[in-house]
């Protein structure tokens, strides 16, 4: 696959300034990802809140990333979607709240027998398949799968970039990767190894940039 996956839907942003829009992306961006580390801090050693994936948790941090951006900031898009740059099309805005509650439950039933690689990786790309959002499913997806990570490795992973910062700073293995899990599910598979392999390697970068600062103080 070449080019940029982006939404293109029918709702309009709320803000039509490059500079303004910029501005406000950074900002949210830091939002978000606060946002990110305090709910996964929530479950990480805490034997007492075992980790669920839960849809209010997913708009939480849509919410932190599209505040004063775009009107839908919060809620599921009410409107169809397409992505560009993908072959993929999203079910229709009235099974949105469906396929998220399907994708919570996967996460949820599988957690005790499948490993932390396996359940980001199923996020990052369910999540983009369903595209409940009219705008910032990327932003959102990458963070909800980091907090999935995290959680089931039962860690505040040290280290940076994070693997949100990874992928946001080279998209296209992302993407190509999307790409081979939705051609996976359209063969009746879900497949999304290719995406555990991206994330294991850029896990392991992280963690070796974290063990390279620490010994550097030493």
């Amino acid at each position: 696959m070449s080019g940029d996956r982006h939404s293109v839907a029918e709702t309009a942003a709320l803000l039509t300034d490059p500079d303004e829009i910029a501005r406000r992306e950074a900002e949210n961006g830091i939002r978000q990802f606060n946002l990110t580390l305090d709910i996964i801090r929530t479950h990480v050693k805490d034997a007492e809140r075992p980790f669920r994936l839960r849809s209010s948790t997913i708009l939480q941090l849509h919410k932190a990333a599209l505040d004063g951006l775009h009107p839908l900031a919060g809620t599921w898009r009410n409107t169809p979607v397409t992505i560009g740059g993908s072959g993929h099309k999203p079910p229709e805005a009235a099974f949105v709240s469906e396929e998220i509650e399907a994708m919570c439950a996967y996460v949820n039933e599988h957690w005790s027998t499948s490993n932390a690689l396996h359940l980001a990786a199923y996020v990052l790309w369910k999540l983009n398949w369903i595209h409940p959002f009219s705008d910032g499913n990327g932003r959102t997806a990458r963070a909800v799968s980091y907090v999935v990570l995290s959680a089931k490795l039962d860690s505040l992973l040290p280290g940076a970039p994070t693997i949100p910062d990874q992928i946001a700073s080279n998209k296209k293995p992302y993407y190509d990767a999307l790409e081979a899990a939705d051609g996976q599910l359209t063969a009746g598979k879900i497949d999304v190894s290719t995406l555990e392999k991206m994330l294991d390697a850029m896990l392991a970068h992280q963690l070796l940039n974290a063990a390279k600062q620490a010994s550097g103080h030493q």
